[in-house]
């Protein structure tokens, strides 16, 4: 079964140090869990397997038309200007390697899936399989699985490789996940070959 692995929303806005997220409790979960390190060695194990890696990250143009006003999630973020193309914060950490083989992936809801190319890259490449982790696990992680599994992709979450606001939230949030998908981490992740 050809597998493919989501590496979600890990961009400097969100994950960086000086990101705008670093000084909250997203930032704070993300720098206690190792989220950076995990996610590093799960995609090293991923290229070492030979398989797709895709990046997804949150984006809006310069003038903010794809961002919906009236969103709790994203309703701010042209008043502070957050996740703007172009700028370095919707630019995927650079600990973690992006290539010129990976795919990215530019949303501008919580789920991958929705308005983006993802689903059309995915069929196309064969993949059945798909591995996810990333910021935040309550939000895009659980977006992304739920809708991989109603489009009958078998689904794996690598755990460290997430974080959420708080300790509990993500517990909260993987227990759910477990209804959708295997759950695995980045020292025991067994990716599938092409």
């Amino acid at each position: 079964m050809k597998s493919a692995y989501l590496v979600l929303d890990m961009q400097n806005e969100i994950v960086h140090e000086d990101g705008a997220y670093a000084k909250g409790p997203i930032g704070a979960e993300v720098r206690a869990r190792g989220v950076l390190a995990n996610t590093r060695r799960a995609i090293e194990k991923a290229r070492h397997s030979g398989i797709p890696i895709i990046f997804v990250r949150v984006g809006f143009s310069a003038d903010y038309k794809e961002c919906p006003r009236r969103s709790p999630m994203f309703g701010s973020a042209q008043e502070k200007r957050l996740f703007q193309l172009g700028s370095p914060g919707t630019e995927i950490h650079p600990s973690l390697g992006l290539n010129e083989n990976d795919a990215v992936i530019t949303k501008h809801r919580v789920s991958p899936f929705f308005s983006t190319g993802l689903e059309a890259l995915l069929r196309a490449q064969g993949v059945e399989h798909i591995f996810a982790s990333g910021v935040s696990t309550t939000a895009v992680v659980q977006a992304a699985v739920r809708d991989a599994h109603d489009r009958d992709y078998v689904c794996s979450v690598i755990e460290d490789g997430c974080a959420a606001a708080s300790a509990d939230e993500h517990r909260q949030s993987i227990e759910i996940l477990r209804r959708f998908a295997t759950i695995t981490n980045s020292e025991e992740v067994v990716f599938s070959a092409p």
